[in-house]
């Protein structure tokens, strides 16, 4: 069965290459330079939330701060929250980039999604732990989210997930406070 050369690894772990192909695609300095760029940024932010998420764990900040701990216990919940959403988040941008990269289809265009998709997914991840703990999302038990390996798990996801999350979360908003007028003008559009 042939693969077609469309397809991501591990489908078609060559990336459309001949055998021995090794060189880059990318001859131009300034593709491969932003590129590099934007590898470093990723790796710094792949090493840096875990960082976070560890001095978050061992109560770094409670003490820096000289907070009590039931404010610790909010400051830790929606610190983990964040670092561990902006983890996801970089893990799914890295992979997109070196599918990008492998597959020659990055450019410069995407470059804002790329920065900016680690942080969306970090706000992200807090605001839907928020979410939760309030009540008003009933995926869990409230109290659940006093849990740092669940609010850990939900956090990541939601941060890998940030795309698929924000669609869901439309349509969550959409229930609750009706459609948007470009929603409503597209079904009206639809109906004529």
């Amino acid at each position: 069965m042939s693969v077609p050369e469309s397809d991501f690894a591990p489908a078609n772990p060559t990336d459309g290459r001949k055998l021995g192909e090794w060189k880059s695609c990318y001859t131009d300095p300034a593709a491969r330079r932003a590129i590099r760029v934007e590898a470093c940024y990723l790796g710094a932010l792949f090493f840096a939330a875990p960082i976070s998420i560890v001095v978050l764990w061992l109560d770094g900040p409670k003490h820096w701060l000289s907070v009590s701990d039931e404010k610790y216990q909010v400051l830790f919940r929606y610190g983990l929250a964040w670092a561990t959403g902006t983890f996801g988040g970089t893990l799914f941008d890295i992979k997109w980039l070196y599918h990008s990269v492998a597959k020659q289809t990055w450019h410069l265009d995407r470059r804002l999604w790329r920065i900016f998709t680690p942080h969306l997914s970090g706000g992200l991840s807090c605001a839907v732990i928020a979410l939760i703990s309030s009540g008003l999302i009933r995926v869990f038990d409230k109290g659940a989210m006093d849990s740092p390996s669940l609010v850990f798990g939900v956090a990541f996801l939601v941060g890998y997930f940030s795309d698929n999350t924000i669609a869901k979360l439309a349509e969550v908003a959409s229930t609750l406070f009706g459609p948007s007028r470009s929603s409503k003008e597209s079904t009206d559009l639809e109906h004529r």
